[in-house]
């Protein structure tokens, strides 16, 4: 019976995981798995002739302490990473591990990374969505120019107003929606079909933008609702109707910050920062965390819970009414 060596059953490992997980996922376990192949190295272990049966569970205490220089975020990632390493080991018969013990190893040596608060600036925001949805937004020197503006409207509105990711976005078709309802399907992030409900002011400024639009798409030979809802319009795409990638999704929402904010407004908004504003808009409006976290589609309410304190008007109310109690008093 051939005993395969470390190196070998890391790479079978890999494979399962890019069969089974996204392209950047399996990239980041590669990049995980990868690191702990050097720090074996680094440990005079040589995972390219030592057999798998070798393999000892303390050598996650290895990577734990050679990722202390690390982001902690970074190093509970990879020590993931690598603990999936161990569970398809015992998985597959491959070697004698034993998993508590592993998880165990990594609650001892890992370190809890600090809470990330999400920033954005809501008010800049909600300057953007002011100033797209007046008249004057729309003045054009051209029918094209005029075109991508209702495209940009629409695309800001619809990010703003359904907390889609940009790639989910980027991705929509026209048959994606279901116009009497103001609603559409998606296959979101971990291949999980989600409900994505559109306002009244994105559905409108879809519309406006899709009827200008008409034309083009009734020139091709595509069933409209194959046809992507936001499209390209520059000399490139030509009279052909091609989606926008997620790279001209971010470049949209930093033209737009540029020309309606200033230059030195621009890398303070992304597309993700409406995402932010969509679901801080929703706790502010209900108090409802249960509710943000259906409608952002966090598979963990832990994630929700970090845009609680931005909607918490109880506190500032309470903490400037006590400044000012202060101020005033004798």
């Amino acid at each position: 019976m051939t005993i395969l060596s470390i190196t070998s059953l890391v790479e079978k490992y890999l494979m399962s995981v890019k069969m089974a997980r996204s392209p950047h996922t399996a990239s980041t376990y590669a990049n995980a798995l990868k690191f702990y192949l050097d720090t074996l190295r680094l440990n005079k272990i040589d995972p390219d002739t030592t057999p798998i049966n070798d393999l000892q569970e303390d050598s996650i205490v290895l990577m734990a302490v050679a990722l202390k220089n690390h982001a902690a975020t970074t190093e509970r990632l990879y020590l993931t990473a690598v603990s999936g390493f161990f569970a398809y080991l015992a998985a597959e018969n491959a070697s004698l591990i034993n998993l508590p013990r592993i998880k165990l190893l990594i609650q001892q040596r890992a370190r809890r990374p600090g809470q990330r608060l999400p920033q954005f600036p809501a008010s800049a925001i909600d300057m953007i969505l002011k100033k797209i949805s007046e008249p004057e937004f729309l003045i054009s020197e051209t029918e094209v120019d005029r075109l991508i503006k209702l495209r940009d409207r629409a695309f800001l509105l619809t990010l703003a107003d359904t907390g889609l990711r940009v790639h989910e976005a980027c991705g929509l078709r026209r048959g994606d929606l279901d116009w009497n309802e103001g609603k559409a399907m998606i296959i979101g992030k971990g291949n999980r079909q989600d409900i994505i409900r559109f306002s009244t002011r994105s559905t409108e400024a879809l519309q406006e933008y899709l009827k200008t639009r008409t034309k083009l798409d009734g020139g091709t030979k595509t069933p409209l609702s194959a046809l992507p809802l936001f499209a390209r319009h520059d000399r490139g795409a030509g009279n052909k109707i091609k989606p926008i990638t997620t790279t001209s999704g971010r470049n949209i929402v930093t033209n737009r910050v540029r020309d309606l904010l200033g230059p030195e407004a621009i890398g303070s908004i992304t597309p993700h920062s409406f995402r932010h504003y969509f679901v801080t808009r929703v706790l502010r409006a209900s108090g409802n965390l249960k509710l943000a976290q259906e409608l952002a589609r966090h598979k963990n309410i832990a994630v929700t819970q970090r845009y609680a304190h931005l909607s918490d008007d109880e506190l500032d109310k309470g903490y400037w009414n006590a400044i000012e109690d202060k101020k005033n008093s004798p």
